[in-house]
């Protein structure tokens, strides 16, 4: 997206300089040269990462209800090259790692029901769902298999939430977590408030861009995960106003 963003302003500049609009030119030229370092050299991620990411910077007090369920979201998988093995990707693992910790914490009270409800489906056509792919995750990683659920058709956040709705209302629980990374759970947390999903947001993971003298195509990366969850929060917002999202449930409803 910020590579995007910086053609177009190249292309802009040189059709300015073809038509000889000279001051034109050199403006884009300087926007073109201040925008590349100011994501390259870290301020622009380190700002944008920094406000998505502050309400969760710390870890929050979790009090355990009687049916918890801890929402796993995923951050996508890949195929393994050479075979048919398809496994969660590198920013999955931190997620599945946090929502283990959670359900055995969960699991040290006498008494209470623990479920892990993983989300996602074949998003990205390797054959398998990516609930299913992290289940086989959870089971190694000691979870019970009738301590899972099972969301497997959702292809986004959006799905994630409006597809979690129904499992969670018909499994009755009375504590919900939201377990993702912390650049996601804004919009994680503001996709299933609209379907009526109390949930509370834990964070999995953090990240942010470097300070550098020289550009990293790091930063550039960690700029465009940033945009891409600022862009999701202000089309929720768009669509609510133009009446395009599905009816919102109040907040609680489950």
């Amino acid at each position: 997206m910020t590579l995007n963003v910086l053609l177009i302003l190249i292309v802009l500049m040189l059709a300015a300089a073809w038509l000889r609009w000279r001051r034109c030119s050199r403006v884009l030229t300087a926007l073109a040269v201040i925008a590349f370092l100011a994501v390259g050299c870290g301020p622009v991620p380190i700002a944008l990462m920094t406000r998505l990411q502050s309400a969760y910077a710390m870890p929050v007090p979790l009090a355990w209800g009687q049916r918890n369920v801890i929402v796993l979201l995923g951050a996508g998988d890949a195929r393994v090259v050479g075979s048919d093995r398809v496994e969660p990707n590198l920013f999955a693992y931190g997620r599945i790692n946090r929502a283990v910790d959670l359900y055995r914490d969960c699991r040290e009270g006498a008494q209470r029901l623990c479920r892990i409800q993983v989300s996602g489906g074949d998003a990205q056509h390797l054959g398998r769902p990516e609930a299913q792919v992290y289940y086989e995750n959870l089971l190694r990683l000691g979870v019970a298999p009738e301590d899972l659920i099972i969301e497997s058709r959702s292809m986004n956040t959006w799905q994630n939430a409006q597809f979690s709705a129904p499992l969670l209302k018909a499994w009755r629980a009375d504590r919900i977590l939201l377990v993702s990374s912390g650049y996601h759970l804004r919009r994680g947390a503001l996709y299933f408030r609209h379907f009526g999903i109390d949930a509370t947001p834990v964070r999995a993971d953090y990240i942010n861009g470097l300070h550098s003298w020289l550009p990293l195509s790091y930063n550039f990366t960690v700029a465009d995960l940033a945009l891409h969850e600022y862009v999701g929060v202000l089309r929720y917002h768009v669509y609510n106003a133009m009446g395009w999202n599905v009816r919102a449930t109040k907040a609680g409803a489950l």
